[in-house]
């Protein structure tokens, strides 16, 4: 069973698509967002990677969620950075085509900001998103 992480997760929609290499993995970690994870990852004892999903939620429709995870499930798409292994539900793969996943800290709060090409709208709050 996966125990959900403590950390908060804001979506932003990108004016203009990043250029993409020939094959390129499906969501990108910032420097940020890797030192975060690798700190959050080296905690745990029996969860080994992150699962990234997506799920009715808020205003706009969708959210992410952020999990700490044990296996990979048969159609989650594994991506690799920096030594971060995370996992990708089959139901979130076309949303994140293209994200960069980054790690902010504010005086008041610290977060994970997914930087989405895809996301058409946001709500106010930044919590959820439609494509």
């Amino acid at each position: 069973m996966a125990a959900r992480l403590a950390v908060g997760a804001t979506v932003r929609a990108v004016s203009k698509p990043r250029k993409f290499a020939a094959r390129r993995a499906a969501i990108t970690l910032t420097p940020a967002a890797v030192e975060k994870l690798k700190s959050l990852l080296k905690s745990e004892v029996e969860n080994t990677a992150l699962r990234i999903g997506v799920k009715q939620k808020g205003c706009n429709g969708l959210s992410y969620t952020l999990d700490y995870a044990i296996e990979k499930g048969k159609f989650d798409e594994e991506v690799y950075q920096d030594g971060v292994k995370m996992w990708i539900d089959s139901k979130a793969q076309l949303s994140l085509l293209g994200t960069e996943m980054d790690y902010i800290e504010h005086k008041l709060a610290s977060e994970f900001v997914f930087n989405n090409p895809n996301i058409k709208g946001t709500c106010g709050c930044g919590e959820s998103f439609h494509l």
